[in-house]
């Protein structure tokens, strides 16, 4: 870890933390590296450096200069000894997953994890006989009863995607600690601005770094925080597998970060007051936000998180119909399968999060035709709210014709 930042704020973290080491020639920015490979002239030095007995670089698969000051930021901010990035969230949590599990293990999580992380317990870990137990997501006393029973590893996501529900991260650590368990967990929706599970007893933080952390659409990537002993193990899965970050879209990323504290506040502040405008369309039949006192866990998210974050979900009356007439008429969105970005973003979870799912898996976990995801730009609060205004008048005047 960066020690010089530890008693700094997350503000000054995001715009120091990890650089330094990797800057060149006095720049005051960390160059991109897009060599493959490195040249030795003394092959002692090389084999050495190879065996990870000196630092250095031999082949961007391993290592790559660019690549390790956007990992030192992240285990800066999550307060990790470690991290290790990959090309995409995806990759981050499979690998991680696969690091640690093997035939005749088992896997307590949620029902409402990420389409493509649902998709991995129940297809994918079952191929290699790796048992899973999905419980209700908000179902403590489930999960703890799931938990003692004895697994290896807990997966939480919290918040989930795209309901928005809150899982008790302390609570289930402790539980999970009390049968040896690791607790991993995915942060991407919260981002370290607002939550940091490590403090809260997880073992591993993952993100999609895609999303918030790089915050512009533009690159791809996940990461994986933690204690090096446990990195270390994910490390070596990575640079055999081979699910690296290029150093282009470390830079891009790691540009991204600098302002991440900026934008998850103004972010979070608008999605609080859009969340509370959407209670009252009559439209709208339910609003997902942990930040809403009617949220079932808002005490825990209160206790938990230190910002509710800038993803709110909305249910439809009429559901995909409504949708599709609702969505074309909105001015400052971007229809697209994405979040986190500083424009706002507007997708339904069937062509989004659960695409990779049926229909009727996405009503065995509750997800409705209905339900619309909004990913809160940096956008001004009022110009959004007027534009959810008028996409909704119209949205009402095409079905009053209809009546």
């Amino acid at each position: 870890m960066d020690h010089s930042m530890e008693q700094a704020g997350s503000g000054t973290k995001v715009v120091w933390a990890g650089e330094k080491p990797f800057r060149a020639f006095g720049a005051t920015q960390v160059p991109v590296v897009l060599s493959v490979a490195y040249d030795y002239d003394d092959v002692d030095e090389w084999y050495e450096t190879a065996l990870g007995n000196r630092p250095g670089y031999t082949y961007n698969r391993m290592d790559n200069p660019t690549v390790q000051a956007f990992e030192a930021k992240i285990r800066t901010l999550e307060c990790a000894e470690a991290a290790v990035a990959f090309s995409s969230g995806m990759a981050a949590i499979s690998s991680a997953l696969y690091t640690f599990l093997r035939p005749g293990d088992r896997v307590v999580s949620v029902k409402d994890t990420y389409g493509g992380t649902n998709k991995i317990f129940t297809e994918f870990l079952p191929n290699i006989d790796v048992d899973v137990e999905l419980c209700t997501t908000g179902d403590h006393d489930q999960m703890e009863r799931e938990i003692a029973k004895g697994c290896k590893i807990v997966y939480l996501e919290t918040p989930t995607n795209p309901t928005l529900k809150i899982t008790d991260i302390n609570r289930l650590a402790k539980a999970a600690k009390a049968v040896g368990a690791l607790v991993l967990v995915d942060n991407t929706f919260a981002t370290p601005i607002n939550q940091n599970p490590l403090r809260l007893g997880a073992d591993l933080v993952i993100h999609s770094a895609t999303k918030f952390l790089g915050g512009h659409a533009d690159a791809l990537g996940g990461v994986v925080c933690g204690a090096k002993a446990l990195t270390d193990k994910i490390y070596h899965y990575r640079e055999i597998n081979g699910a690296t970050m290029d150093p282009w879209s470390a830079y891009l990323i790691l540009r991204g970060m600098k302002t991440l504290k900026l934008r998850v506040n103004q972010q979070s502040g608008s999605a609080m007051e859009i969340a509370k405008f959407l209670q009252s369309q009559k439209m709208v039949e339910a609003v997902y936000y942990p930040g809403l006192p009617t949220h079932p866990n808002h005490d825990i998210a209160k206790r938990q998180m230190h910002g509710f974050g800038a993803i709110v979900s909305m249910v439809l009356k009429g559901e995909m119909e409504a949708i599709k007439v609702m969505l074309p008429k909105l001015k400052y969105a971007n229809r697209a399968g994405n979040l986190g970005a500083v424009e706002t973003i507007y997708g339904p979870a069937r062509t989004t999060s659960h695409v990779e799912c049926t229909l009727e898996e996405r009503q065995i976990l509750g997800i409705s035709e209905g339900l619309l995801r909004m990913s809160v730009g940096i956008e001004d609060t009022e110009d959004l709210i007027a534009d959810l205004k008028q996409a909704f008048e119209y949205l009402e005047s095409k079905l009053e014709q209809h009546v």
